[in-house]
């Protein structure tokens, strides 16, 4: 586990768009390392997400309908990664798709 302190507990205290604003941002180097060819950093950076994606998901009080888009992100990378991108996204939809959630953290 590579962020051992969110995992102590640490992650349930932000709210969703904070989360999801932080897997965003791993999900942003996975992409760029991918793009550039950097095998490992692309790996390592995808792993990071995945975990963060998990331990929102075992969020205590994160709701069902949150719950549901959460799980089919986390599907949705993976499919990306390791399915031979049959969504056809990119980093620029990626990109859009967390963006609101920095945003809603900054306010």
């Amino acid at each position: 586990m590579q962020h051992q302190d969110l995992a102590r507990g640490q992650w349930h205290t932000l709210n969703l768009s904070e989360q999801l604003a932080n897997i965003g941002s791993e999900v942003g180097r996975a992409w760029q390392a991918k793009e550039k060819g950097l095998t490992n950093r692309q790996e390592n950076a995808l792993t990071r997400a995945l975990e963060l994606f998990d331990l929102t998901l075992a969020t205590p009080n994160l709701r069902l309908p949150a719950l549901h888009e959460v799980a089919r992100a986390r599907e949705i990378l993976v499919a990306d990664f390791f399915g031979g991108n049959c969504y056809n996204n990119s980093a620029v939809k990626w990109d859009k798709y967390f963006f609101p959630f920095v945003i809603a953290t900054r306010s």
